[in-house]
């Protein structure tokens, strides 16, 4: 089998991929993306994504045979699963369970983790209305996960699947900080246990920059800005 070419960083949408195809033993080249020097723009990258985002992957041995190129982490992972059987039940009310929980995090907990994010930290101007209104929505979602997960083992049920993989990258940290948390913070030790996922979480770290969050947040400027959020980003191409 071909190596598949994954274009990542060190991010949760990023991990996410790199957790799914380091569990469905898959074997992958990854290919260091540097949004904060605007790899992402480049027309090289957005020939692969014009939406300028990763994860993008490369499958040599896609659909009838041909190379296929997919992007959206969500759609990545339900690519792989269907394309390894693995981590994503055939029919039923499970797999459409999978499918809920995916759409939950995809739809809600990232772009909500996102922007509590870019106003918290990355924003050169704090309005407290955003942090506050994100940070709420942070604890709300976290409290909903931590119910569920009070009376189910994974996400989706009894099995582990790729919804556990899609949420952990998004909720590992900020698990850990919110107290009375226990079922959520049960299932974060869980994940967190599993050799694929720690392989998967260690791609491009090495790459993590002083200037995000996870670096410290030093010496962000406003070139990194204009090309994660400014003028760089919406420049017509």
């Amino acid at each position: 089998m071909q190596p598949i070419t994954l274009y990542t960083g060190p991010t949760p949408n990023g991990r996410k991929v790199s957790i799914a195809l380091e569990e469905m033993e898959l074997p992958y080249e990854a290919r260091y993306v540097d949004i904060l020097d605007g790899d992402q723009l480049k027309p090289e990258f957005l020939a692969l994504n014009p939406n300028n985002k990763f994860p993008v992957i490369i499958d040599p041995d896609g659909p009838e045979g041909r190379s296929f190129t997919l992007w959206e982490s969500g759609a990545i992972l339900w690519y792989l699963a269907e394309k390894t059987g693995r981590f994503l039940p055939t029919s039923g009310e499970a797999r459409h369970r999978v499918n809920q929980w995916l759409m939950f995090q995809m739809s809600g907990v990232g772009p909500m983790f996102g922007q509590f994010a870019h106003f918290n930290f990355y924003a050169k101007e704090k309005h407290p209305y955003s942090i506050e209104r994100y940070g709420n929505e942070i604890q709300r979602q976290l409290r909903v996960m931590d119910g569920h997960l009070a009376s189910s083992t994974w996400f989706a049920g009894d099995d582990y699947t790729i919804a556990d993989i899609s949420i952990l990258p998004w909720v590992e940290g900020a698990a850990a900080s919110v107290p009375d948390l226990a079922a959520l913070q049960r299932w974060v030790s869980a994940m967190t246990d599993r050799d694929a996922v720690q392989r998967g979480l260690d791609v491009a770290r090495e790459k993590v920059r002083a200037e995000i969050v996870e670096g410290g947040l030093k010496g962000l400027n406003d070139e990194h800005r204009s090309a994660l959020f400014g003028d760089a980003q919406y420049r017509p191409r």
